[in-house]
C-alpha cells in the first residue's frame, strides 16, 4: 500500500503540503482533485520519485512497475505500433536478455527466457499494441505510420497508449482524456475498469472520473483529505462536511463571545475574579475549530446579443471538407440544415468524422466546397477554435489581444474600450495585475482558454462555435462555463468530450458520420452504446479485411504446391447411377470431415481452456476475499488481468473457429 505520514511538500517557498497524512491500498482507483496550483502535479512527481518530500514519511512498495504517460512529444520515425509495443518494457527485457544468451550460446538462459516470453505474452503482443492504438481512435492504415507524421495530440494519444501497454502495479494519468475524441474516451473508460492496478488520475472531467474511481484525495489548502467514493460521491460529503464545519465554527464562536463577555465584565470584581481566571483558562485550552475557507467561485456571464436573426444558418447541398492540390476533398457531403435562434445543438460523431471541419467552415475559416451557406443578416459568431493557438498570437499578452479586438471592431461593438476598461474587463476573467502584459506563449492550458473566452463574451456574439471549449479548463471553471451557456441567448453549436458540458447545455444532438449530418434521436447514454457497437463494427472489418488478405496470398500458393490436385468433387449429377452418386456424396463427406477435423480439436480445446481458466479466476477471487499480504494481493491481481487477458483472445479466435465451421457445414 501507499502511506504518507506527516508529509509536507514545497514548491519553492510555497508549502503545497503540510503535514498530509493517507493511505491508499492495492487495487484502488483514486481520483486526485482540486484548483489548479493546488499542488496536484506535485504530488505525482512524489509518486513517481521525481521529487522527495520535505518532511514526513513518504512509503510504496519497491517490487511495484509503475505505469505512467510520459509528458515529452515523441520525436522518431519508429512506426506507431512498435513505438507502443515498447511500452512493455518486461518484454523489451526478456528480448534483450534473450540476445545477449544466443550471442553467447548459453542454451540453458535461452530455454529460460522462451518460457518467460510465453509468461509475458509475446506470442499476442503486438495484436494487444494495435488493440491499444485502434481504441485511442487510430485508423488501421495508420498502424505503421511513422510517429512524426502525426500531430501533437495524436502523438500524446500514443504516449497513452504505450502507458497502457506497459504492464503496472500502478498508473498514473495526468489529464489523460485532454486529447481524446469522446469515442476514445468511451473505449478508454472501458479499459480503465479492467485494469486490475492501483490507479491515480487527475482529471477535470466529473463524468468520467465517475466511471473510473472509487476514492477521491482532495488537495486544499496545503491539506489532503480522502474521501470514499467517486467524484459524486465526494462533491456531496464534502458539502455536509463544509456545513457541518461552518455549523460547528458559529457555535464555538458564539461561546468564545459569551466567555469573553463574562471575562470582560467581571475581571476587575474580586468576587468574581476567580471565576472569570477559570473562564480565561478555559479559552486557552479550547481547540479551535477553523473557520471556512471557500475560494471565490469563478463566474462569468454571456452578454445579451443585440439581436437574434433566424433562422441563423440556412445549409443547402453543401460539402465540407479540404483542398489538397486544387483537388477538393469533401469529409461531409449533400448537408441541408437549419439552425434556429436560442437552439442549443450538441455535435457528435466519432473521430476524424468532420466535426471540427463543420465547425471551422461555419466559423468562416475553412471554405465551403460546394452548396449554399447562407447567414442571417446581423449574424454575429463567436467561435472558440479546439486549438487555442489558432485565435491566440504567442508572442502578446492579453491586453494586447484585447487592444486589438477592440480596434477590429470599432465603434460597432458598444463597448467601453480604453486601456483601463480593457485592462478592468480582462480582471473578471481572472487577468489581474501583471498578468495583463503575460505573452499568451507562456501561459498555461487554462489560462488561454480563459482569455479565448473573455474575447469571445466581449464580442456579444449571437452563435456561439465551440470545439472542445473545456480542454484545459479545471471543474470550477467548466462548471462557470456551463451556467454561463444555459443563459446565453443565442445559439450554441458545441462538440465537447465533456459529457456533463453536453447534457447541461444541449437539448438536442447532430450526428456527424459516414459522409452524412443526420439528427440523432437519443441521448448521451444511446450514443454511448453507438459507440462501443461502432468501435466493434470497425474491429470486425478490420479482422475480415486481414482474412480476406490472407485468403488472396494463401489460395496462389496453394495452388503452385499442389503439383497433381485432386479430382474434383461434383455435385449431384443426374447422369451418374445411384452407386456412383454415393461413392461422390462420400468422398464429400471425407473431404468435409478432414476440413473440419482440426477445426474442432482447436475448438474443444479452446473451451476446455476457458473452462480451466474459468476455476482459477474463481479461485483467486475467492482467496482475494481473504486475508492476504499486499504482495499476495497484487499478485493475484496481476494474475487475474493475464486470465482475463488470455480470455479475450481465447474467445476471439472461438468466434473464428465457429464462423469457419459454420462456412464449411
Amino acid at each position: 500500500m501507499i502511506n504518507l505520514k506527516n508529509v509536507t511538500l514545497r514548491r519553492g517557498a510555497k508549502v503545497l503540503l503540510d503535514q498530509a497524512s493517507v493511505t491508499l491500498n492495492p487495487g484502488e482507483k483514486v481520483g486526485l482533485v482540486g484548483r489548479n496550483g493546488a499542488g496536484k502535479s506535485t504530488l505525482f512527481a512524489l509518486f513517481n520519485g521525481t521529487l522527495n518530500e520535505d518532511g514526513g514519511d513518504f512509503d510504496m512498495p519497491r517490487n511495484w512497475r509503475m505505469g505512467q504517460v510520459a509528458q515529452n512529444m515523441p520525436e522518431t520515425d519508429q512506426a506507431a505500433a512498435e513505438f507502443v509495443l515498447e511500452g512493455d518494457t518486461r518484454l523489451a527485457e526478456l528480448r534483450q536478455r534473450l540476445v545477449a544468451a544466443e550471442a553467447s550460446g548459453d542454451g540453458m538462459e535461452m530455454a529460460h527466457v522462451y518460457t518467460d516470453l510465453a509468461d509475458a505474452g509475446d506470442h499476442d503482443a503486438l495484436p494487444r499494441a494495435e488493440a491499444l492504438i485502434l481504441g485511442l481512435g487510430f485508423r488501421v492504415d495508420e498502424l505503421n505510420n511513422p510517429v512524426n507524421s502525426f500531430s501533437g495530440g495524436w502523438r500524446m494519444r500514443l504516449q497513452l497508449a504505450r502507458a497502457l501497454m506497459c504492464p503496472s502495479d500502478i498508473l498514473l494519468l495526468d489529464e489523460p482524456t485532454n486529447h481524446l475524441d469522446l469515442d476514445a474516451l468511451v473505449w478508454l473508460e472501458a479499459w480503465l475498469q479492467r485494469y486490475a492496478g492501483t490507479m491515480i488520475v487527475i482529471s477535470h472531467d466529473r463524468e468520467f472520473l465517475d466511471a473510473v474511481t472509487d476514492v477521491t484525495l482532495h488537495i486544499d489548502h496545503a491539506k489532503l483529505t480522502r474521501y470514499g467514493g467517486n467524484y459524486s460521491a465526494f462533491e456531496i460529503l464534502r458539502s455536509q462536511q463544509m456545513e457541518l464545519q461552518q455549523a460547528s465554527f458559529s457555535k464555538q464562536q458564539d461561546k468564545i463571545a459569551h466567555l469573553q463577555k463574562f471575562i470582560n465584565r467581571f475581571k476587575a470584581q474580586a468576587s468574581k475574579a476567580k471565576q472569570a481566571q477559570s473562564r480565561v483558562k478555559a479559552l486557552e485550552r479550547m481547540e479551535k475549530v477553523a473557520p471556512l475557507l471557500a475560494d471565490a467561485e469563478f463566474t462569468f456571464g454571456f452578454k445579451e446579443p443585440n439581436n437574434l436573426p433566424n433562422p441563423m444558418l440556412a445549409i443547402s447541398e453543401a460539402n465540407f471538407g479540404y483542398t489538397v492540390d486544387d483537388e477538393p476533398k469533401a469529409i461531409l457531403q449533400g448537408v441541408s440544415k437549419s439552425v434556429l435562434a436560442g437552439q442549443r445543438i450538441g455535435i457528435l460523431g466519432a473521430n476524424g468524422q468532420g466535426k471540427s471541419t463543420l465547425v471551422k467552415t461555419v466559423a468562416r475559416t475553412m471554405p465551403l466546397l460546394a452548396g449554399t451557406l447562407t447567414e442571417g443578416k446581423g449574424l454575429n459568431i463567436g467561435y472558440f477554435a479546439q486549438q487555442e493557438l489558432d485565435v491566440l498570437r504567442p508572442q502578446d499578452n492579453p491586453l494586447e489581444h484585447m487592444i486589438r479586438l477592440a480596434k477590429e471592431l470599432g465603434p460597432n461593438s458598444g463597448e467601453p474600450s480604453r486601456e483601463q476598461d480593457l485592462r478592468n474587463y480582462l480582471g473578471t476573467f481572472n487577468f489581474s495585475g501583471d498578468m495583463v502584459k503575460q505573452t499568451v506563449g507562456t501561459m498555461s492550458g487554462g489560462e488561454k482558454a480563459r482569455l479565448v473566452l473573455a474575447m469571445i463574451v466581449w464580442q456579444r456574439p449571437n452563435l456561439l462555435l465551440l470545439d472542445e471549449p473545456t480542454n484545459h479548463l479545471d471543474l470550477a471553471t467548466r462548471e462557470a462555463l456551463s451556467m454561463a451557456l444555459n443563459e446565453f441567448e443565442g445559439t450554441v453549436m458545441l462538440v465537447s468530450h465533456d459529457r456533463a458540458l453536453l447534457r447541461a447545455v444541449c437539448d438536442e444532438f447532430w450526428m456527424v458520420g459516414r459522409g452524412k449530418v443526420d439528427p440523432f434521436d437519443g441521448d448521451l447514454d444511446d450514443y454511448q452504446r453507438y459507440l462501443l457497437d461502432e468501435s466493434k463494427r470497425l474491429r470486425e472489418a478490420a479482422k475480415n479485411s486481414a482474412r480476406e488478405l490472407a485468403s488472396a496470398i494463401a489460395v496462389p500458393a496453394v495452388a503452385m504446391a499442389v503439383a497433381t490436385p485432386a479430382a474434383p468433387v461434383l455435385a449431384d449429377n443426374p447422369m451418374l447411377s445411384n452407386a456412383e452418386q454415393r461413392k461422390l456424396d462420400a468422398q464429400k463427406r471425407q473431404q468435409q470431415t478432414a476440413q473440419t477435423r482440426p477445426l474442432k480439436r482447436e475448438l474443444e480445446q479452446n473451451e476446455q481452456r476457458m473452462a480451466s481458466i474459468g476455476l482459477e479466476k474463481s479461485q483467486l477471487e475467492q482467496r482475494l476475499t481473504t486475508s492476504m499480504l499486499p504482495t499476495e494481493m497484487a499478485d493475484a491481481g496481476r494474475r487475474l488481468k493475464a486470465l482475463a487477458d488470455e480470455v479475450a483472445t481465447l474467445e476471439e479466435r472461438w468466434l473464428e473457429l465457429s464462423s469457419q465451421l459454420e462456412a464449411t457445414a
